[in-house]
């Protein structure tokens, strides 16, 4: 026979329904919830009268450099030769959560703006939101996707949903590296149906067929040379055709919907 939790081990959802929470996790959200007050503690207090000056002049537009420059030392944690550097790991999310906790300490003081309460509440209902076949109705749960691949097109249809309103490439953040910036932009032109240009087939067709992300790479540096050679600036020249394709394909269309991944 199972023993049961204790009532502080279960979680209610809106609807009502309980969710049995593993103690160890019970007691790490506790702690969390401790250590997340203590930070937010620190924060406003850097960024009162009497605080740290530095803290106190800064905006969300001053701070978006380094909001950027931690998110890409997260990658390099998790890229590191090695394997995932987990102590850097540890350092670099911790800077990533400085810079959303900064964020909402200077929203919190402007005129119809939002503390970090509102950040997290947001959070937390639009994760039960899209994972009805977890904190839905009976009904909803009995018929929950069965793999990874069926949840994804169910979170597709969910945030279809949500954003009805807009065009099918909305939702691609401007300043994003080129290449990223395309690849968002080929992913949600897929979702859309939009006719993307052909791929080559031969040499001849200017580019091979490309099967490793290896000698995908060797193939984008050369490219990225010969741009070079040409007085070009690569990352400026698929930024701008990328937005431009954005422009030409993203308004919104009668019966379409557009999908933000």
């Amino acid at each position: 026979m199972t023993e049961s939790l204790p009532v502080e081990h279960l979680a209610a959802d809106a609807a009502g329904a309980t969710h049995a929470v593993p103690e160890h996790i019970d007691a790490m959200a506790r702690a969390a919830g401790d250590s997340f007050a203590e930070l937010v503690r620190i924060m406003a207090t850097l960024r009162a009268p009497g605080g740290c000056p530095w803290d106190a002049e800064q905006s969300h537009t001053s701070l978006m450099r380094y909001l950027v420059e931690e998110a890409y030392e997260v990658v390099e944690a998790v890229e590191a030769p090695e394997g995932v550097n987990l102590p850097l790991l540890r350092e670099e999310l911790g800077d990533v959560l400085l810079q959303v906790v900064f964020n909402a300490d200077i929203a919190s003081s402007e005129a119809g703006g939002f503390d970090i309460v509102q950040v997290i509440d947001g959070l937390s209902a639009k994760l039960k939101d899209r994972h009805p076949d977890v904190y839905g109705s009976d009904e909803q749960r009995a018929n929950a996707p069965k793999d990874a691949s069926d949840q994804q097109a169910r979170w597709d249809e969910l945030k279809a949903a949500e954003k009805s309103e807009r065009g099918p490439l909305d939702g691609i953040p401007p300043h994003l590296p080129a290449l990223a910036m395309a690849e968002k932009t080929v992913t949600k032109a897929k979702k859309a149906g939009i006719t993307l240009p052909p791929e080559p087939v031969s040499m001849t067709d200017d580019l091979p067929s490309m099967l490793r992300e290896e000698d995908f790479g060797e193939l984008l540096f050369t490219l990225v040379c010969r741009a070079k050679q040409n007085g070009l600036d690569s990352e400026r020249a698929l930024r701008t055709y990328t937005r431009h394709f954005i422009e030409h394909f993203g308004r919104p269309r009668p019966g379409a919907s557009g999908l933000e991944d």
